[in-house]
C-alpha cells in the first residue's frame, strides 16, 4: 500500500470529533485485536482492555502527530502496539499473579507468555496476526455487505457460500430454486470481493 494512502487513513483518525470515524475504525479492528490478545494467552476480559488500551494508545498518538508512515506498514504498527498492550498484562500478571490463576504456574506461565512475544525473530505473534489480519478482513467485508443487501439475498449467500450447504439443500431449505442460489452468490459474492480489496487497501 502506498504512503499516501496510509497517511490518509490516520489523517482521518486526526479529527477527534468525528464520532461515526472512529468508530468505524473501532468496528474494523477490535475483533482483530482481540482474537489475538486471546491467542497470545490473555483471558476474554484482559483481551477486552487489550483492545481498549490499544485504540487510546492509538488515539493519543495520532493526536501527537507520532504515527509516520514512512517507518512501515499501518499493519506493522497496529501490531506493534497490540503487542506492548498484551506484554503490559503479562507484566501486571508478575506483578500480581492473583489477577489471573493462582500459584507459581501462572507467573511461570507469564514469564513464557513474555520470553516468546518479546523474541520477535521467532515471529510466533507475527503468524497469528497474519493469520487474524486476513480472517479479520474478510469479516469486516461481509459486515459491510450485509448492511447493503437484501437479507434475503445475504442469507442465501450465507447457507450456499459460507455455511457450504450446496445448492440443492440451500434451495430445499429455503424455497428457492437453483437460478436464485448461483445469481445471490454471483451478486453478494461480487460486492465481498470488492469490499475485501477495499479494505485491503487501506488497511495494510
Amino acid at each position: 500500500m502506498c504512503e499516501k494512502t496510509r497517511k490518509s487513513l490516520i489523517e482521518k483518525l486526526d479529527n477527534w470529533e468525528d464520532h461515526r470515524v472512529w468508530d468505524e475504525f473501532y468496528q474494523t479492528y477490535w475483533r482483530l485485536i482481540f482474537s489475538v490478545a486471546t491467542k497470545a494467552g490473555l483471558t476474554r476480559e484482559e483481551a477486552f482492555d487489550v483492545v481498549q488500551e490499544t485504540i487510546l494508545a492509538i488515539a493519543r498518538q495520532v493526536k501527537k502527530g507520532q504515527y509516520d508512515p514512512r517507518a512501515g506498514s499501518f499493519k506493522a504498527w497496529l501490531l506493534q502496539m497490540t503487542r506492548w498492550r498484551i506484554l503490559d498484562v503479562f507484566r501486571a500478571r508478575k506483578r500480581q499473579p492473583s489477577l489471573a490463576d493462582q500459584g507459581n504456574e501462572h507467573s511461570e506461565n507469564a514469564e513464557l507468555a513474555m520470553e516468546r512475544l518479546t523474541h520477535e525473530k521467532d515471529n510466533v505473534l507475527e503468524k497469528v496476526w497474519d493469520k487474524e489480519w486476513k480472517d479479520n478482513i474478510t469479516s469486516a467485508a461481509l459486515e459491510r455487505v450485509k448492511s447493503r443487501v437484501s437479507p434475503r439475498q445475504f442469507q442465501i449467500f450465507d447457507c450456499y457460500v459460507l455455511k457450504g450447504w450446496g445448492v440443492k439443500k440451500t434451495a430445499e431449505v429455503l424455497g428457492i430454486n437453483a437460478a436464485q442460489v448461483y445469481l445471490a452468490k454471483h451478486r453478494v459474492g461480487a460486492l465481498v470481493k470488492k469490499e475485501v480489496q477495499g479494505l485491503e487497501s487501506t488497511m495494510l
